[in-house]
């Protein structure tokens, strides 16, 4: 998509995650359609912004390769980096030109393209922190203007930008859909498979 006149909208794929509980690289791992988590996920982001920039692990490995060839530009963290809050640090790092961002996890890879278009549109028209919504529960992906760069940047933790959220919750748009489903993460095997049924209708 061209940014044309009205700014360069960024998504941010956080894909640096140690997967711990996964026991293995979640991200690899393949969905019912065989479609990697991180391909799946950022398929449906890249459909919706002008770029995509990927954060990965700082050792290259097939997760680089994967993204790249599903069309983002990966950055690595440093070595020492930790938690989500430095993810989005190195990303934003990386896309200082922006005039707004998604912040979207790549071990969510349900999160429909529409959802991302949405969000992104909110920023486009204007607003300065967006995200989906349903029952109460707000979901993924957020979007932030250009005007918080330099928070997102100054982050830290893992709680990745929570916090900078609840101070601003005064200019967040919400943006209503009809399910919490496509914000199902991936955590565990358990996680995976219940992912997996959701892609056949089960």
């Amino acid at each position: 998509m061209s940014a044309g006149n009205r700014g360069l909208i960024v998504g941010l794929l956080l894909a640096a995650g140690a997967a711990r509980r996964f026991g293995g690289d979640k991200l690899m791992a393949r969905l019912a359609d065989g479609h990697t988590v991180a391909e799946a996920a950022c398929a449906s982001l890249i459909a919706a912004v002008d770029q995509v920039i990927a954060v990965v692990p700082n050792t290259p490995g097939p997760l680089d390769e994967c993204l790249r060839a599903a069309g983002a530009v990966t950055v690595r963290c440093a070595p020492g980096d930790a938690g989500m809050s430095a993810s989005i640090a190195r990303g934003i790092g990386a896309s200082a030109n922006a005039t707004g961002w998604l912040i979207a996890l790549g071990d969510m890879p349900l999160v429909p393209t529409a959802q991302h278009h949405l969000v992104a549109a909110a920023l486009r028209g204007g607003a300065a922190i967006a995200a989906p919504i349903h029952s109460g529960r707000r979901g993924h992906p957020v979007g932030f203007a250009a005007r918080f760069g330099p928070d997102l940047l100054t982050l830290a933790g893992d709680e990745g930008a929570r916090a900078l959220l609840a101070r601003n919750r005064d200019v967040l748009v919400e943006i209503t859909v009809d399910s919490a489903d496509h914000w199902q993460d991936i955590d565990t095997p358990a996680d995976l498979a219940a992912v997996c049924r959701r892609q056949r209708g089960g």
